[in-house]
């Protein structure tokens, strides 16, 4: 176990990537990048990063800033939940604790969309406490250097890997160790095709020994995906544009779209018509081709059909909007790609 350490902060220091959140101690920083690197790539998350740092360089501005405000920062970068969280949480820290951020482990899990990981990263980066992080790069370094055969999904895994992580960090050097773990799975032990000709912990991987590589880490669940079936209704008169805004607790919560009909399955085109002369007394002037929009659970199977009228029966359910200023709005992605590709 000491050899472990020693061989990924060496490895660490020679290979890791210059990151701004690296260059600092600053929790709330290090929390925003945190947060932000969940579930989205550094390549990506990096702009953003640097987007929020620019535009809300404390928590108090972050916090006083518009729910709206936040949202479009965020566009682009999807789980939108964790950026009504970010938000959340900024007020909390604003108001209940005069803006000081915490500096314990435990009070640390209390910010909202806060898990384990989180938690011990901003733990051990801003203040190197004890905590080891355990996210999918140390799963994967942890189950191919000791060999390990228990589901990374299950609730035996999650325990064995915790404390085996746990067992491996040096109290006195919380942080370079999580980094240089977490590092090492990104860039090196990568989960197809490993560098292992050029691995520093060849002598030590059970796995390269046996020739488990491959199999390692083990997951046992498979994701179910569910299809659903978006038909959006682009309504444009003199300018004006329909909005709606997406308040039930599903994808995209607070972000604003076209009105919408989800159906239980695809509809033909010709169903579609009978829908809209029934619902409008108006048929559409053109409909875009079906778009594929993939999500961790759900794939979204999305038709965009084009009006050249306003119902004035619909006018008061939605948000009437100049289709100049709809960026202006926070929109799906899904919404931004047909606004790339389509000039309303």
């Amino acid at each position: 176990m000491v050899d472990f350490h020693r061989l990924i902060t060496e490895w660490y220091r020679l290979n890791k990537r210059n990151l701004p959140w690296r260059e600092t101690k600053n929790p709330y920083f290090i929390w925003l990048s945190e947060i932000i690197l969940q579930q989205t790539r550094v390549a990506q998350g990096l702009s953003y990063y640097l987007k929020f740092v620019d535009h809300y360089p404390t928590v108090s501005d972050l916090a006083n800033a518009s729910e709206l405000a936040v949202l479009n920062d965020w566009q682009g970068l999807g789980y939108y939940s964790r950026a009504r969280n970010l938000h959340a949480s900024a007020k909390y820290i604003s108001e209940e604790l005069n803006s000081v951020f915490p500096d314990e482990h435990k009070c640390i899990m209390n910010l909202k969309g806060v898990g384990d990981y989180t938690a011990a990263a901003i733990a051990s980066f801003s203040f190197d406490l004890p905590h080891a992080v355990v996210d999918g790069n140390v799963y994967r370094v942890l189950s191919r250097v000791f060999d390990v055969d228990l589901p990374i999904d299950s609730t035996e895994g999650k325990k064995y890997f915790a404390q085996l992580a746990q067992e491996l960090l040096p109290v006195n050097s919380a942080a370079i160790h999580n980094q240089a773990i977490m590092e090492f799975g990104a860039l090196h032990c990568l989960p197809a095709n490993p560098l292992c000709d050029s691995c520093p912990l060849t002598n030590i991987c059970l796995a390269l020994s046996v020739g488990s590589i491959s199999d390692r880490p083990i997951k046992s669940k498979k994701i179910k995906v569910r299809n659903r079936f978006f038909h959006y209704l682009v309504f444009k008169e003199n300018g004006n544009i329909l909005l709606s805004k997406r308040e039930n607790k599903d994808i995209w919560q607070h972000l604003y779209e076209f009105p919408l009909i989800e159906t239980d399955e695809e509809r033909s085109f010709s169903e579609m018509m009978l829908i809209f002369e029934d619902k409008f007394q108006l048929q559409p002037v053109w409909c875009s081709e079906f778009s594929t929009h993939k999500l961790s659970h759900q794939k979204i199977i999305a038709r965009f059909y084009f009006f050249d009228k306003i119902p004035e029966t619909i006018i008061g359910s939605y948000d009437v909007a100049q289709s100049i200023d709809i960026q202006d709005y926070p929109l799906p992605r899904l919404i931004d790609r047909f606004l790339e590709k389509f000039e309303l």
